[in-house]
């Protein structure tokens, strides 16, 4: 994991630990980078293009990359260190975290959305139906460590160092039309078969079905007449269940599909053993990324 930054947020899904698989599998030389469901940032943040376009459209997240990316480090760690003093945050004041949790659903401070995941349950980030924050206190388990600080630390720096764009748009309503083929859209949306409160449509989001699904997989298709790479994340199997969508797909379109799962690495799909327990992680390409690693690889040498 050297040289990988690793996002300041615990955001559900994140692919921080699957990165030494992932980035190889992606072309060099990117223009435009576009993360559509940026989530905590560990991709677009650890892929180098000419731009990079975070977006997602949990908008409160947004807001506070974008804090990030205005304020400077030294007014990010101040608001962060003076809160912890004013609520007298700690791993066991409750009293705090629920004072300073109202007063961002009252205030919607950015940079306080950052520190409420310090202190909330498993640094998780969760709104009701109200667009209110209502995660739990993370009691005896949660705070703002030193590992919490190095990695804000090192994610600002790296977004210093970057043209970057940020955006709060739902995927269905993203403008692709300016992307041109030294570009590519990375994917990384809620999966259909796997159960999560971020997708289940009750949060004052827009949740995630067979609808929302279908419609992804036809905008990667248009992506892909107009000669764009893109690069899907997902699974086709789930403690027994199948993305029959999914697999319809990838067999109709004839797109590339990479194994995850450190078990599969070397396997096809027909000669995975598909028992309860199992899940099959995935990247789907419209490119071969086996020509892309061999590229890479040549460009390096060179």
């Amino acid at each position: 994991m050297n040289g990988i930054i690793a996002s300041p947020m615990n955001y559900i899904g994140g692919k921080y630990k699957i990165l030494p698989q992932i980035l190889p599998l992606f072309p060099e030389n990117i223009g435009t980078f576009v993360d559509l469901f940026c989530g905590g940032c560990n991709v677009g943040i650890n892929v180098p293009a000419k731009k990079t376009v975070f977006n997602d459209n949990l908008t409160f997240l947004v807001d506070l990359y974008k804090s990030f990316n205005s304020l400077s480090v030294d007014e990010i760690l101040n608001h962060i260190e003076t809160r912890i003093k004013q609520f007298n945050l700690s791993l066991t004041n409750k009293e705090g975290y629920l004072e300073l949790r109202k007063l961002y659903n009252s205030e919607k401070n950015p940079l306080d959305l950052f520190v409420l995941t310090a202190y909330s349950f498993n640094h998780q980030i969760r709104f009701n139906n109200s667009h209110e924050f209502n995660n739990p206190f993370g009691k005896d388990r949660s705070c703002f460590n030193e590992h919490m600080k190095n990695n804000l630390l090192s994610f600002l720096k790296e977004l210093e160092s970057r043209n970057v764009e940020f955006t709060s748009l739902n995927f269905d309503v993203f403008d692709f039309s300016n992307l041109s083929n030294n570009d590519f859209v990375y994917c990384d949306p809620p999966y259909l078969i796997t159960t999560g409160t971020y997708n289940d449509g009750k949060r004052g989001f827009t949740g995630w079905g067979e609808e929302q699904e279908r419609k992804l997989l036809q905008i990667l298709d248009e992506i892909n007449k107009n000669n764009v790479y893109f690069a899907l994340s997902n699974v086709l199997v789930h403690k027994g269940k199948e993305n029959l969508i999914l697999k319809s797909w990838v067999a109709e379109k004839k797109y590339f599909v990479s194994y995850l799962s450190k078990d599969y690495s070397n396997s096809n799909y027909h000669t995975i053993d598909r028992n309860k327990n199992s899940t099959v992680e995935v990247l789907i390409t419209n490119y071969n990324p086996q020509t892309i690693v061999q590229e890479n690889f040549a460009l390096k040498l060179a």
